[in-house]
């Protein structure tokens, strides 16, 4: 009973944060709509018992992603009226999409009721011990059966990381760079002068 009075309420939070960060005016506040979303979808993951995708969900999407859009949101000067004025003429487009996705969502449902025990796509199955929590599982089949993949994933978004860094990285004129190796070369003799001046004399700089 406890669980499925959870389950309605996120459900229906992540309906009605989903809607909200479509139909927000403030970019700001569709962004913190998302982030609620988010929170909630995690607490449907974590009722299902899929605990590692709860915890992607707050620390990978909340703690980042989301992050990310708000202060690029704050920070840039982004016309978004300029943006909304060709949501008319992209509307057909998304409810194509919108369609398809609906549909493809129905029909696994439908194969998924349909078909008894995993689906296996020509390959063998994991199987997963009962007393085995649902993180270690998923930690023991990425550092063993996945473990090329997963560091080929990484290996991908090192690459994906230095050409985005490389590709906004601009030289600037007129700037003087550090010389680490100056500076540590540099001796106190050189960079300091005693000087007694008289009253009233000063400094000479």
């Amino acid at each position: 009973m406890i669980q499925a009075i959870a389950f309605y309420l996120f459900a229906t939070i992540v309906l009605a944060s989903a809607a909200l960060t479509i139909t927000a005016r403030n970019p700001v506040h569709a962004v913190l709509w998302l982030i609620l979303a988010f929170f909630n979808a995690a607490g449907l993951m974590v009722l299902v018992g899929a605990e590692f995708i709860a915890m992607l969900l707050v620390i990978v999407y909340v703690g980042a992603v989301a992050v990310l859009f708000l202060f690029v949101v704050m920070m840039l000067n982004v016309d978004f009226a300029e943006l909304r004025s060709g949501f008319a003429r992209y509307l057909p487009l998304g409810l194509v999409l919108a369609i398809v996705l609906a549909a493809e969502i129905v029909f696994y449902a439908f194969v998924r009721s349909a078909v008894a025990g995993p689906v296996e796509l020509g390959r063998r199955v994991a199987v997963i011990k009962d007393n085995v929590p649902n993180i270690e599982a998923i930690g023991n089949l990425l550092y063993t059966r996945y473990l090329f993949v997963f560091e080929g994933a990484g290996f991908v978004l090192l690459v994906a990381m230095i050409g985005a860094i490389v590709l906004t990285h601009r030289e600037r004129s007129g700037v003087r760079p550090q010389n680490v190796s100056r500076q540590i070369a540099r001796r106190p003799q050189d960079a300091v002068r005693k000087t007694q001046p008289t009253v009233g004399q000063g400094v000479e700089l």
